[in-house]
C-alpha cells in the first residue's frame, strides 16, 4: 500500500469539547445533539462530520466509475448516518440517497453499486456498517 495523504484532526473533551485540523481549516465546537442530551445549537457531532466526508467521498467516487464508463454525472449525495443503540453499546448504519440526471435508473444504480466498491469510505466501513443506497434518476 502507498500512502498519498494523511489528515489530522486533535479532538479535545471528545463529544463535549473540540475538533482541529492540523492545518486550521477544520476547527469546530462539538456538542452532542439534543436527541442524544445535549443543548442542541450550532454545533456539530461526530456524525455530522461522518456524513459530511462520507457523502463527499462517496459522490467523488460516482463521478470516477461514471468516468471509467465515458458517462458523465455530476451525482448528489446526502449521507444519513444515525447512530443506533445496541445491546454492547453503539452502532453507526447509513443510508446513502443517490440522486443523479442525465441517466437511466438501471445505469445510476449500477454506478452507485460501482462507487460503493470503489469509495474509500465504503471500504472502510465494509463489515461494520450497514449503508443502504437509495438512488433516484431523472434521465432529463
Amino acid at each position: 500500500m502507498e500512502s498519498i495523504y494523511t489528515a489530522s484532526a486533535t479532538s479535545i473533551g471528545g463529544r463535549s469539547g473540540s475538533i482541529k485540523s492540523t492545518d486550521g481549516v477544520i476547527n469546530l465546537e462539538l456538542r452532542p445533539p439534543k436527541e442524544m442530551g445535549g443543548p442542541g445549537g450550532n454545533y456539530t457531532n461526530p456524525e455530522q462530520l461522518f456524513a459530511a466526508g462520507y457523502a463527499a467521498c462517496f459522490a467523488g467516487a460516482y463521478t470516477h466509475v461514471a468516468l471509467s464508463k465515458d458517462i458523465r454525472v455530476r451525482p448528489e449525495v446526502t449521507a444519513h448516518v444515525t447512530i443506533n443503540k445496541v445491546s454492547d453499546g453503539f452502532k453507526l448504519s447509513v443510508v446513502m440517497d443517490i440522486r443523479v440526471k442525465g441517466i437511466s435508473q438501471k445505469e445510476a444504480e449500477e454506478l452507485a453499486e460501482g462507487a460503493h466498491a470503489f469509495c474509500p469510505y465504503s471500504r472502510a466501513t465494509k463489515g461494520n456498517i450497514d449503508v443502504k443506497l437509495h438512488v433516484t434518476a431523472t434521465e432529463k
